[in-house]
């Protein structure tokens, strides 16, 4: 059974591109990284399910050691359809994949 984490989350702009990211929080951020059997990819990425409003698509989360947490990509075209602006919360809720 893959583990599922809903929280909330406001999302937030790198300050180069153009790209949304959420930080996913701490505690689930520790939970996730201690699951040894994840296969790691490029980063340290981690393949998730999301699932936003009505919303759904496969990504993936990335550490990111400033924060001591996973970060998600938030694309465009699905901010555009569930009208997600950067600093406004929203429920998120990932299915970590093997």
């Amino acid at each position: 059974m893959n583990p599922i984490f809903t929280f909330d989350a406001e999302p937030w702009l790198f300050h180069t591109g153009g790209w949304v990211f959420a930080s996913l929080p701490t505690d689930i951020s520790k939970d996730i990284r201690s699951m040894d059997r994840l296969p790691r990819k490029g980063f340290g990425s981690i393949r998730v399910q999301v699932l936003v409003g009505n919303s759904s698509w496969r990504t993936s989360i990335f550490p990111d050691s400033k924060l001591g947490q996973y970060v998600l990509p938030i694309k465009k075209d699905i901010r555009k359809m569930e009208q997600i602006a950067v600093g406004e919360m929203v429920t998120i809720q990932i299915t970590v994949l093997d």
